[in-house]
């Protein structure tokens, strides 16, 4: 791959992994709308690590908060901050596990893969998380996450799966019809980023590790040094613009683009 390229798949996951318009979705549609090689699994696992560098140093007190809860949380208690949410973050990460795994391993996930999937998806759970957002109070906060929410919203999350869903703008869907208020509702999502994208490295990791040589691993990190850089940035200018606007502005975004190519898929 060139640098040129290595750039440009690291920017778009790292701006995209974030947000709420699939960054799933905009990596796949990269070779399909540009005629570009697939960056293959290698990078998207260098890609995946460099954003999860970046929410983890973003929201490192509440990481550190549930490191520090992970014991107590693995026999079952729940009786500090700490313990509530790594057990929620375990109990929200599973059902994804399970069904992110039974998708890989008998090849559905790269039937998914198609330009009119993610016009759909793109569209359809666009409008969805705009619902959801205009009609979902604003009552609860993340120290009101618990077992029951975690367990929806993780159910929430296995949409995901399906490119162009978005990960971020499931669980953020999930989140405000549970009635949280729209900047916990983003914290609770990237939050459960964490374990999901860990999960998912490990699985990719573990293939293309045998395959991996100097040139490879020199790409990965390059890439995964972007990718770091642009999500910092965009988690951090989402959540500050949160504080202020809905997210309106995402949804049109997705609408938009959701449109567009529908329009390829079918002419």
């Amino acid at each position: 791959m060139s640098l040129f390229h290595l750039i440009l798949v690291a920017l778009i996951q790292g701006i995209t992994e974030f947000l709420p318009v699939s960054s799933s979705g905009h990596l796949i549609l990269l070779p399909q709308l540009s005629g570009m090689q697939d960056q293959g699994q290698t990078i998207d696992v260098a890609v995946h690590v460099g954003t999860l560098c970046a929410v983890v140093l973003y929201f490192w007190a509440d990481v550190r908060d549930g490191l520090s809860g992970l014991p107590r949380a693995l026999t079952g208690k729940t009786d500090t901050p700490g313990a509530r949410l790594a057990m929620g973050l375990i109990v929200a990460t599973i059902p994804t596990v399970i069904a992110g795994a039974l998708l890989h391993f008998t090849g559905l996930s790269d039937a998914l893969r198609s330009v009119a999937v993610i016009g759909w998806t793109m569209l359809g759970f666009g409008l969805v998380l705009w619902w959801a957002d205009r009609t979902g109070p604003q009552q609860k906060h993340t120290a009101d996450w618990g077992i029951r929410d975690a367990l929806v919203m993780g159910l929430w999350q296995v949409l995901a799966l399906i490119p162009g869903t978005s990960r971020s703008g499931i669980t953020i869907t999930g989140a405000r019809r549970l009635g949280y208020a729209r900047g916990d509702a983003a914290r609770i999502s990237m939050l459960m980023s964490i374990p999901t994208i860990i999960a998912s490295g490990v699985l990719l990791g573990a293939e293309v590790a045998v395959t991996a040589d100097a040139q490879t691993a020199r790409d990965g990190a390059i890439a995964a040094v972007f990718a770091f850089v642009s999500a910092l940035l965009a988690l951090s200018l989402m959540m500050r613009l949160l504080r202020t606007v809905s997210f309106t502005p995402y949804v049109i975004y997705r609408v938009a683009l959701g449109i567009v190519l529908l329009a390829i898929a079918y002419t």
